[in-house]
């Protein structure tokens, strides 16, 4: 079977300190996991580090660029003003929009970081420095109840829990926007999307109970999945992988893929999509196929 899949693991983690563009910024670190040398297409994913103090000079990207905080805190400057993300934030940075960050705490921040299109490296990662964003006004906490946040959320693991949704229990407005996806014993809440003012791609959170699991299905976009909690038997492309927190799977467009919860206690990944799916015919299940195959009597 061609092999359309990447896997990497934690412990093959590769924090380097960019050039190019990136080479005016100090004490910043990324593993850059998906891209062109995985063979992706639509999809740059990596691992963001920012030490206390350090900083990333404003920018633009020729791409969009959504993140979540996996630990830490960072300041990030947009022409809006500045914002303290926290662990647990996530946000969309649309195409052509400037930014900046800095280091903040006493610890290094690290976020995941979601790129699509895929930046090039013959075009130095499609990124162009752009005079500093000089915000005097204080910094903000992340406050998803701001109308004024609309490109930021926050998540945490007590909202994938399907008993803690009632009003009294969310920060937001409980509204089909914000409301946990429950099905099979899989919980999905969706992150970063058109809602949030991302065009070309998505960012949302999985969970799946002791039980949970899905069958073999693909996709006509690219997937990228950051294990965060548990164990997870993870079948691409035919090839059974088990993946635990800090690994990172991706799927690309037509790799058979299905998983398993193979932890006994909860499972939880960051997933992100790239191109962001069309209205229709997102899942192609095998088992479906299959049974129209057998329906024709086993003809192709």
């Amino acid at each position: 079977m061609t092999e359309r899949h990447l896997v990497q693991r934690a412990a093959q983690a590769g924090f380097a300190s960019p050039a190019g563009w990136a080479a005016g910024a100090t004490g910043y670190r990324r593993w850059t996991v998906v891209g062109e040398q995985a063979g992706a297409v639509h999809t740059g994913f990596g691992v963001c580090e920012l030490d206390p103090g350090g900083s990333v000079p404003a920018h633009v990207h020729s791409f969009e660029e959504s993140f979540h905080v996996l630990s830490g805190s960072a300041i990030l400057t947009t022409p809006d003003g500045s914002y303290r993300v926290s662990e647990g934030d996530y946000g969309v940075l649309p195409v052509a929009l400037p930014h900046a960050w800095r280091g903040d705490g006493d610890r290094p921040a690290r976020w995941a970081e979601m790129q699509g299109p895929m930046p090039r490296d013959d075009f130095d990662g499609d990124t162009f420095l752009v005079p500093p964003l000089d915000d005097v006004r204080p910094v903000a906490d992340i406050d998803v109840r701001d109308p004024r946040t609309y490109r930021f959320g926050t998540i945490r693991p007590g909202h994938m829990d399907p008993a803690k949704q009632s009003q009294d229990l969310l920060a937001v407005s409980a509204s089909m926007r914000t409301a946990l996806l429950v099905y099979g014993g899989i919980n999905v809440k969706q992150m970063v999307d058109s809602d949030l003012g991302a065009v070309l791609t998505t960012m949302f959170m999985v969970q799946y109970d002791p039980d949970g699991a899905t069958t073999p299905h693909d996709h006509p976009f690219e997937e990228t999945y950051l294990i965060l909690e548990g164990t997870v038997e993870a079948s691409l492309d035919g090839k059974t992988y088990l993946l635990e927190a800090g690994d990172v799977a991706w799927a690309g467009v037509g790799c058979p893929h299905a998983f398993r919860n193979a932890g006994g206690g909860t499972l939880r990944w960051l997933e992100t999509q790239a191109p962001a799916p069309p209205p229709r015919y997102s899942y192609r299940f095998a088992r479906d196929w299959n049974y129209l195959r057998d329906a024709l009597g086993g003809s192709a």
